[in-house]
């Protein structure tokens, strides 16, 4: 399988299988386009209005020498072993919901503003011991634990965060287990004792900003209705400045009410973030800030905008990490990854405030989807093989999809909410996820 794509003049081929990346002239598109179609002579007697006989020639034997050497039309050696994948593993993640409140009242919030669909709650110490308790249990032989500590606000319970960050490493020294620890907030509540904390015990804090303050304050007001970007951006930055921009992430959502979202980025970028992340809301269509179909020509070219102004500042020596341009075509995810994505449901859990088990953060609150406690150290078998058999293969509207390898099938959660089934993909996001693809590859090849 391969994928043709033109961006910015430039015409590039995506080798699927092989994963090889290639920047070629449109010549050699439209050869490779024939190519498992027609014989030699027929390519040649098609394109011949086109171009010479000597450059179809030698485009030609261009082509065929790739395919030999398995750079291009290399065949699908992952269906086989995606099967492989589906016996029980170990859980190697929480997202312990230290807070089922908030202080703010993001418009968009998937979790009813905190309050995850409930009543709004703290996670109480016992509930946070007893969580680090069941992951080092069903962690098996695995050494390196990751908790990330989610919300609502979860410095809005902080004194609790401080408290299981103590246990689980004592109780990690133990066991012989090593813990990582993430943390995401609005910032509103950011001061020096706590960000020093945060500094010294998270390796990852996720500070959420949509972008300059009309942007941000109208989807992420406070409870009483004002903004909140002049109280969390110089907060924001001081806390990249003492983690010398590294182990951070500012993380921002756009929407229909701010469809050239790039200018949002590069704000960002401008205040001096170095690693930034801006996702597209999901959301359905009934929602005014919803992304809808109509939307994605503007969107597109948002993205091409974005790269060509992320390389740009890149040659300029003002570059920045952005999330969805971060490819790595040496390496890159492991065959497990590419085929499964997240590990939701199995090897990544959410933890409510009471204990109760969900697949991951976004699925808290579906009593469906309940799997256990920590208490009791349960988890629903049941549910767990069904996330944990899920892949690219098993997703009929994946399976000949070029970008697979990239999405892993995309968020179950996120197709679970916008059409009730974990397999059926929310396709505005599928094709957002494309356009990011082949932003990031071109990218690639004019960074090197």
């Amino acid at each position: 399988m391969v994928h043709a794509f033109l961006l910015h003049g430039t015409a590039m081929l995506l080798d699927v299988y092989s994963g090889a990346v290639h920047v070629v002239d449109q010549m050699v598109v439209d050869i490779v386009q024939l190519f498992e179609q027609c014989t030699k002579q027929e390519i040649l007697s098609q394109l011949q209005e086109k171009y010479t006989s000597d450059a179809l020639e030698e485009g030609y034997e261009e082509v065929a020498i790739l395919k030999q050497q398995g750079l291009l039309f290399a065949q699908d050696s992952y269906e086989a072993i995606a099967t492989q994948f589906d016996q029980p593993t170990v859980v190697k993640a929480l997202c312990l919901h230290i807070a089922h409140d908030c202080n703010l009242r993001c418009k968009y919030c998937f979790a009813e503003t905190g309050s995850f669909h409930g009543s709004r709650s703290m996670m109480q110490l016992d509930v946070g011991k007893a969580a680090i308790d069941f992951v080092i249990e069903k962690s098996g032989n695995r050494k390196n634990i990751e908790i990330d500590f989610f919300g609502g606000e979860p410095l809005m319970n902080f004194e609790v965060v401080k408290q299981i960050v103590h246990y689980a490493k004592q109780q990690g020294e133990q066991a012989g287990k090593h813990f990582r620890f993430t943390i995401t907030t609005n910032g509103m509540l950011l001061n020096a004792d706590n960000s020093a904390f945060i500094n010294e015990h998270m390796v990852n804090v996720v500070l959420s900003l949509d972008g300059d303050k009309q942007v941000n304050d109208a989807m992420r007001p406070r409870i009483d209705g004002s903004g909140t970007y002049d109280r969390i951006v110089p907060m924001f930055r001081q806390l990249a400045k003492e983690r010398a921009h590294q182990g951070y992430f500012v993380r921002g959502t756009f929407t229909s009410q701010n469809l050239e979202f790039a200018k949002d980025v590069l704000h960002l970028a401008d205040l001096g973030f170095e690693q930034i992340s801006v996702e597209p809301v999901v959301a359905p269509d009934d929602k005014h800030y919803a992304l809808k179909e109509a939307h994605l020509p503007i969107l597109f070219l948002e993205y091409e905008k974005l790269a060509q102004a992320f390389v740009e500042r890149s040659q300029a020596g003002q570059g920045f990490h952005f999330f969805h341009f971060a490819l790595d075509l040496s390496g890159g995810p492991c065959a497990q990854k590419r085929l499964k994505g997240c590990g939701s449901g199995y090897e990544y859990l959410a933890v409510t405030p009471e204990g109760d088990l969900y697949p991951c953060h976004q699925f808290v609150g579906n009593t469906q989807l309940k799997m256990g406690d920590v208490f009791e150290k349960t988890i629903d078998a049941s549910i767990s093989k069904s996330f944990r058999e899920r892949n690219v293969y098993t997703q009929t509207t994946c399976k000949d999809c070029w970008a697979k390898f990239y999405c892993s099938g995309g968020c179950p959660a996120n197709a679970h909410q916008l059409n009730g089934d974990m397999d059926k993909p929310y396709e505005v996001g599928c094709a957002l996820m494309k356009k990011r693809i082949e932003c990031a590859l071109w990218i690639k090849a004019m960074l090197g």
